[in-house]
C-alpha cells in the first residue's frame, strides 16, 4: 500500500452545536463531498465509490443518485464507532489499488437531533450488545465505560492527572488560531479547566468531545492520478486495523484491561510505512476523551509510560515547535465532533501545509482512530519527500 495511493481532496460543512443544523444529515454530506470535489479539482460525476463508518446513515446509492455519479462501482462500511475512520480510508485506498473503483469518496456526517444524542444515555431506548451488561449497573454512556480502562491504565503505571489538563489545552490552544472550530475565541485557561465539573473522574468537561451536527470527507485516487490535480497530495504511507488478543472480551474482562486497543496496530502501521514514531512530525488522534488519548499515544510508541509526566505537558503538544504536536485543528475537543474525520482532514492539511497550526516542513502526519474501541484503526500520511 505504501505510496500507492493518496488524498487528493478534503472538504467539510458547517460545524453547528448538536441539534441545530437547518440541514439534513443527507445534504449536510452532500455539501461536504461537493467541497472536497471542488478541493480536489474534479469533476463529482467522476466520483465511482464511496467508503464510511460506523453504520453511518447516509445511503451511498443515495449520494450516487444525487450527485449525478456515471457509476457507483464500491460501497463499503466498516464496523465500530470513532475508530473506523482511518479504516475507511484504507479501506478506500485497497479498493483504488485492487482496480475496483478509480475515485473513492470516505465520509462521514452527523446530526444529533432527529436520533438522539450520542452522549446522552437517557435518550437510549434499548440497551443491546456489551452496553445491555453495563447499563444494570449505572453505566449508561460511553464515558463511563471507558473512563475504568483510563483510571487502571493511569494507576497501573503513576500517570498524573495533569496529563490529561495538557492535552485538553493543546486542542483549545489550537482551536484559538482555526476560525473553523466551534471554540475559536474561546480560549481555555488552567484554572477554568480545574474548576470546570466533573463528568467521571478523572474526566473534567474539558477532557470530552464536543458533540455537533456536521460532515466531512475526502478523497482518495491513484499516486500517478493524484499529479495531475490541484493540490498536493497527501500519500498515503501506511493503515492498519483491527485489535489486541481478547480486546474486548465481555464485558470488562479483557487480559489487557488498562489499552487503548492499539498495542498490536501500532507495530503494523510502522512496519508497512517503513517509518518509526521518532520519523512523525505531527500527530491527529481521536478523543473521545483525553484518556484515551494518552494511552493511545503511549501505546504507538511517542513516549515509555513512565516518560509520561514529563512527555505530556503543553509545550511538547503545541505547534509550531512542540516535541509532538498534537489535534492542531483543535480535533474533537474543540473544532467540531466529527467523528474522527476531522482529525484526517487536519492531517492532510499538515502534510500540504496549510495548517493554521502548521507544523515547519512537516512530511508525516500520524492520524489514529478510535482509542478503547475495537476494531481501531490508524493511517500515516506523507508528502512527495517521504515516498
Amino acid at each position: 500500500m505504501r505510496g500507492r495511493t493518496a488524498i487528493v481532496g478534503i472538504g467539510a460543512s458547517t460545524f453547528h452545536k448538536r441539534g441545530t443544523s437547518p440541514d439534513s444529515e443527507f445534504k449536510l454530506t452532500l455539501k461536504a463531498v461537493l467541497a472536497a470535489a471542488e478541493d480536489a479539482g474534479i469533476d463529482p460525476h467522476k466520483i465511482d465509490g464511496f467508503a464510511s463508518f460506523n453504520f453511518d446513515r447516509t445511503d451511498p446509492s443515495r449520494m450516487a443518485a444525487a450527485l449525478g455519479i456515471d457509476e457507483l462501482r464500491f460501497a463499503n462500511l466498516f464496523w465500530g464507532g470513532g475508530g473506523g475512520g482511518a479504516a475507511a480510508v484504507a479501506n478506500a485506498a485497497a479498493a483504488v489499488i485492487a482496480g475496483l473503483a478509480s475515485c473513492v469518496v470516505v465520509y462521514r456526517g452527523i446530526v444529533q437531533g432527529p436520533d438522539g444524542r450520542y452522549g446522552d444515555g437517557r435518550t437510549i431506548g434499548a440497551y443491546g450488545r456489551d452496553a445491555a451488561y453495563l447499563a444494570p449497573y449505572g453505566l449508561m454512556t460511553p464515558i463511563q465505560w471507558y473512563t475504568m480502562r483510563v483510571v487502571r491504565f493511569m494507576h497501573e503505571h503513576g500517570i498524573a492527572r495533569d496529563a490529561l489538563r495538557a492535552i485538553s489545552m493543546a486542542s483549545y490552544h489550537h482551536a484559538q488560531a482555526n476560525p473553523r472550530a466551534v471554540m475559536h475565541g474561546r480560549p481555555l485557561t488552567e484554572q477554568a479547566y480545574e474548576e470546570s465539573r466533573w463528568i467521571v473522574e478523572p474526566h473534567h468537561l474539558f477532557d470530552c468531545c464536543m458533540e455537533n451536527d456536521c460532515a466531512a470527507a475526502v478523497i482518495v485516487m491513484s499516486a500517478e492520478a493524484a499529479k495531475d490535480l490541484k493540490q498536493k497530495p497527501a500519500y498515503i504511507l501506511g493503515a492498519a486495523q483491527g485489535s489486541e488478543y481478547r480486546n474486548q472480551a465481555r464485558v470488562h474482562n479483557a487480559p489487557r484491561y488498562g489499552s487503548a486497543s492499539f498495542s498490536s496496530v501500532g507495530p503494523r502501521l510502522f512496519a508497512e510505512a517503513g517509518v518509526t514514531p521518532a520519523d512523525v512530525d505531527v500527530a491527529q488522534t481521536y478523543e473521545n476523551f483525553t484518556g484515551g488519548v494518552l494511552m493511545s499515544l503511549i501505546e504507538h510508541g511517542f513516549c515509555a509510560p513512565e516518560e509520561a509526566n514529563d512527555f505530556f505537558k503543553l509545550e511538547n503538544l503545541i505547534a509550531p515547535s512542540g516535541r509532538l504536536p498534537l489535534n492542531t485543528s483543535g480535533g474533537n475537543l474543540a473544532e467540531a465532533y466529527v467523528h474522527g474525520m476531522g482529525h484526517i482532514l487536519e492531517g492532510v492539511r499538515q502534510i500540504r501545509g496549510t495548517s493554521t497550526s502548521q507544523v515547519p516542513g512537516a512530511s508525516i502526519a500520524f492520524v489514529g482512530s478510535g482509542p478503547m474501541v475495537s476494531p481501531v484503526s490508524d493511517l500515516l500520511l506523507g508528502n512527495g519527500n517521504t515516498l
